[in-house]
């Protein structure tokens, strides 16, 4: 802003668009998530499990799956809890480090899939315009091969019998809400696929919410997520009237889209390397793909790995520096071996 001084160019930066999606999906995530309607599927699921790696897999697939309809932040912050209870009830605490860490991983592989897994890809999807056809093209092989991997990951887990000591089945929620909440999610991916304007899904979200009597929701919303976008915004605008820097980026980016994308994550998160670099590429398929990729890796190249890191670390005898090490191990090999299959392939 001191090279760039605000002035009216400054409102044109802003897609509001994505900022009301996010806003909207948040909020209605939290609605979802306090009716208990995630809970509930998984307990469904562990009812389910006899072995020690049944249970471990239903923690780490329900995480692989539920982000790509409810982002990889939500499905960490219901299913984690959950992992860490249902370990202690089938008495596998000792667990908890490789399976906290590979349902972190799991939510960020399987969030690449869908335009609304992750907040990346919803910028991306909305800002570029892409067809649903290009955005799948894009990320189904990398995510085909993340859930193969993941699933051979899981045979190398003890089949050990366990018993589940699952609470009494008490979920009965209003149906009115449920269902209210429910179409208030439909509504939105209505906005996401262009079918409807973003104005009446947010005024829709906000006046179910209300009516609802569920104000508290709205306290909810990641905030300073929706604010860290608006800074970006800004940044990646005025970088973009500097034309020395927007020539220095645009002349680096140049062929190598996903790895420098890939590598900017490692130290910035995906997240804002989406934002910041999207004003100096046109090649829309690298960024998406790199920025995906990226996720996996250090401890903040996604902000949904710091959300499970503090669940673990808030329990009683969280060992920190053993869930650092196992994490960094299990995510750099992800993160090499993803990137070097998919520049391999050339599916950038």
């Amino acid at each position: 802003a001191i090279f760039v001084p605000p002035d009216a160019a400054y409102a044109d930066y802003l897609d509001t668009r994505t900022l009301a999606l996010l806003f909207c999906l948040m909020a209605v995530m939290a609605a979802l998530q306090g009716a208990g309607l995630f809970h509930r599927a998984g307990e469904w699921l562990l009812r389910r499990t006899g072995t020690s790696r049944q249970l471990e897999a239903a923690l780490i697939f329900l995480c692989f799956f539920a982000s790509m309809l409810v982002t990889n932040d939500v499905a960490l912050i219901t299913f984690v809890p959950f992992a860490l209870e249902a370990l202690g009830m089938a008495g596998l605490t000792r667990r908890a480090i490789p399976v906290v860490t590979m349902q972190t991983i799991a939510a960020n592989l399987g969030s690449m899939a869908t335009p609304i897994g992750n907040p990346q890809n919803l910028y991306l999807f909305s800002t570029f315009s892409m067809g649903l056809g290009s955005f799948f093209a894009t990320v189904l092989p990398t995510a085909a091969l993340s859930l193969v991997l993941l699933l051979l990951a899981t045979l190398a887990i003890p089949a050990e019998p366990v018993r589940m000591n699952l609470t009494q089945d008490t979920w009965n929620p209003s149906r009115v809400e449920l269902g209210t909440y429910i179409a208030l999610f439909c509504v939105n991916l209505l906005v996401v696929f262009r079918v409807l304007h973003w104005l009446p899904a947010l005024a829709a979200t906000v006046v179910g919410v209300l009516l609802l009597r569920r104000a508290k929701l709205l306290a909810q919303v990641d905030y300073a997520l929706l604010l860290t976008f608006v800074g970006f915004f800004v940044f990646v605008g005025n970088m973009g009237r500097i034309e020395a820097v927007n020539t220095w980026i645009s002349s680096m980016l140049t062929g190598h889209e996903m790895v420098l994308s890939a590598l900017f994550s490692q130290v910035l998160s995906n997240v804002p390397t989406a934002i910041l670099l999207s004003g100096f590429t046109d090649n829309i398929r690298g960024l998406l793909l790199g920025v995906n990729i990226g996720g996996l890796g250090t401890l903040i190249a996604s902000m949904a790995s710091l959300i499970s890191y503090k669940l673990y670390a808030n329990q009683p005898c969280a060992e920190k520096g053993k869930y650092m090490l196992t994490f960094t191990a299990y995510n750099v090999a992800g993160f090499v071996l993803l990137l070097g299959v998919s520049l391999l392939c050339g599916w950038a």
